[in-house]
């Protein structure tokens, strides 16, 4: 029996739809259009004789066979890097920093998500506050930072923004004659400033109750009952609740995501648009 070759674009578009669960975070990676990437997938389909993603308004999943395709889809993918790889003998690095207000407990599958696009692609992050991480961008020690809070600068990238509330352990009660406690970061966490920055304008008393080496030891300090925190959602295990409104503390807005980058070669910017896209779907969900 004859069978057709598999045209590796579409066999790739197929696989970072089903990773990223979104046919416009795919485009975003290929630099080309949603309708594009459409494309090349019904392509795929087509030559297979089978629908591999089932598509519906709100949400993209794997049909049964589509799940089992994408394994072989990848292996397909990593032979085609390996030949390629034997022929280039540079081995290609990005160097990504990333806040620690951004991080949080996806990191694994976003790293995951940027190593699939180059196996052999060497990729170094470093985790810390938007101001020191941009400060070694600057020094050229880091190809690309993302930030969390807009530092007045116009060199960045805001692809995307994320909600910030109060946040307590449950059954943490507030005396009403005591200054708020509060848990941050040190400075110069951009977040911990702001939050402070609101309190005061809002007139309401508070002190810092504990300062944290990362949101993680936020986190922690929190559910341990020493005070509140300013916090996305997705920084927190469950058990947390939001006590902005029942403190009439001042609402906290939405901050964004901001990529710095100077990376040009296609296989590292690559794998930091699907790093991008990954955390777009994360913030997104």
């Amino acid at each position: 029996m004859i069978r057709h070759t598999l045209d590796l674009d579409a066999v790739q578009a197929f696989v970072r739809v089903a990773e990223l669960g979104s046919f416009t975070r795919a485009a975003e990676i290929s630099g080309t259009t949603q309708s594009a990437v459409s494309l090349k997938v019904k392509r795929l389909e087509d030559r297979l004789g089978c629908r591999l993603i089932e598509r519906t308004p709100r949400h993209v999943k794997l049909s049964v066979r589509g799940a089992a395709f994408l394994g072989h889809a990848r292996g397909l993918l990593d032979a085609q890097d390996r030949a390629l790889n034997a022929l280039d003998e540079t081995r290609h690095r990005i160097a990504i920093g990333i806040s620690d207000h951004v991080a949080g407990p996806e990191l694994p599958a976003l790293i995951r998500h940027m190593n699939a696009q180059n196996p052999d692609l060497l990729i170094e992050i470093r985790i810390g506050s938007s101001g020191d991480l941009l400060q070694q961008y600057d020094s050229r020690e880091l190809d690309a930072v993302i930030a969390r809070v807009d530092t007045g600068r116009d060199d960045g990238e805001t692809f995307a923004e994320e909600s910030f509330h109060w946040f307590a352990a449950i059954g943490w009660q507030h005396r009403p004659d005591d200054a708020i406690p509060v848990a941050s970061m040190p400075e110069p966490c951009g977040v911990r400033l702001m939050a402070g920055d609101l309190l005061d304008a809002a007139g309401v008393t508070w002190r810092e109750t504990f300062v944290g080496g990362g949101v993680a030891t936020v986190a922690a300090a929190v559910m341990a009952g020493l005070g509140i925190a300013a916090l996305s959602p997705r920084m927190l295990p469950l058990g947390a609740v939001d006590v902005g409104p029942k403190l009439g503390l001042p609402d906290l807005p939405r901050l964004p995501l901001v990529l710095h980058s100077r990376v040009t070669e296609e296989r590292p910017r690559v794998a930091l648009l699907a790093l991008k896209a990954a955390f777009k779907s994360v913030v997104r969900d």
